[in-house]
């Protein structure tokens, strides 16, 4: 029988996929799932690896860490350097989810609009880490006006 629990992701393999090597898989499974709102799309539990999908068409890997594919010390918090930034349709439900587990916010919420080209444009946005540091930016879209 295999170890490869689940099937491809509902909506389909996206483009480009990043991979976190992350500390302790039950934790941040935790955070992913109850928290954020990612499903396992499929896992391969002997190589403590699992793939995630958001309803929204997000997705985004984890596995723990075992050595291979660090190319340098992996000190907390993990992933200086990069944010990943998730955007959702509404932001509420996972602002009450973090403040159900009293979960620290980096930053926010907070509305902030932002001009590109001759147009602002607005979203809400809240900085969290997850249990390895890893820094999220979780935002929903406040619209476009004129500047």
């Amino acid at each position: 029988m295999s170890d490869e629990l689940g099937s491809v992701p509902r909506s389909g393999w996206a483009k480009m996929v990043s991979e976190l090597h992350v500390n302790d898989l039950d934790a941040s499974l935790d955070f992913w799932n109850a928290i954020i709102g990612f499903d396992v799309a499929f896992q391969r539990p002997s190589e403590r690896f699992v793939y995630l999908e958001h309803a929204e068409g997000h997705q985004i890997m984890l596995c723990q860490r075992h050595g291979r594919f660090e190319t340098g010390p992996l000190n907390y918090p993990l992933g200086q350097g990069a944010m990943f930034q998730i955007y959702l349709q509404r932001l509420q439900p996972v602002l009450s989810r973090l403040a159900a587990r009293n979960w620290p916010l980096y930053l926010g919420p907070r509305e902030i609009w932002r001009q590109v080209g001759d147009w602002e444009h607005g979203q809400r946005e809240v900085f969290v880490q997850d249990p390895d540091g890893y820094l999220l930016m979780l935002a929903e879209h406040a619209g476009i006006r004129p500047t």
